[in-house]
């Protein structure tokens, strides 16, 4: 686990200015953390430039710039490996994956709570992903109905998915034809609402699959 540094450095963007002054005043009378802020991605970005990776970065989904995850990559790119998160108001569960498998260390929704924000932050810079209950939940659920549990093959080839690897070792490793691995990807894909394997597995983890 990440050694906590005596000051932890944060980087909150949001082009909603109360938003920001809530958040950030709270943090900075913390005196576990020291607050910068920026009211777009390219100003968020300068602020990475000029002052180094911040120990963990928020950013708004929908703020200036941002063009959804596109954005986010971006920051992430910055940041030198440090966590870079999104806050957002009610993301539906497929944002929520989008989110996840472009990189984000998780989702902090704007009606957190202060006092549960802090905790969100240090569990970030421990190098876990943060996730409230209520978007695991809705996403579990979005899971189930888009087309039901997954079949005990379709649980083997995820399990060799988790493990990066390629449809033609995975049709080795289950003595299977390649197309029909091709044939559970795609079905696997389509019951956890992902759009590619990678997104898949970052689903599966997240509702406790694998």
């Amino acid at each position: 686990m990440t050694q906590m540094p005596q000051k932890l450095s944060v980087l909150i963007a949001d082009d909603h200015e109360m938003v920001v002054e809530m958040f950030s005043l709270f943090l900075t009378a913390s005196s576990e953390m020291t607050v910068k802020t920026a009211k777009s991605l390219d100003e968020a970005l300068e602020r990475i430039k000029e002052h180094g990776p911040f120990d963990v970065t928020l950013l708004d989904l929908n703020m200036p710039g941002m063009n959804g995850v596109a954005g986010l990559t971006r920051a992430i790119k910055l940041s030198a490996g440090k966590p870079v998160a999104i806050l957002t108001s009610n993301p539906t569960p497929r944002m929520v994956d989008e989110i996840l498998a472009a990189g984000a260390s998780g989702i902090v929704l704007k009606t957190t709570p202060v006092r549960s924000l802090g905790n969100a932050i240090r569990f970030m810079y421990a190098g876990e992903h943060y996730l409230p209950l209520e978007l695991a939940r809705d996403r579990r659920q979005a899971g189930d109905s888009s087309g039901g549990r997954l079949t005990e093959k379709e649980m083997l080839v995820m399990s060799y998915l988790a493990e990066g690897r390629q449809n033609k070792e995975i049709a080795h490793g289950l003595n299977l034809a390649e197309p029909t691995i091709k044939m559970h990807v795609k079905s696997i894909c389509k019951k956890l609402g992902a759009t590619n394997r990678t997104q898949a597995v970052v689903t599966a983890r997240n509702l406790g699959i694998i």
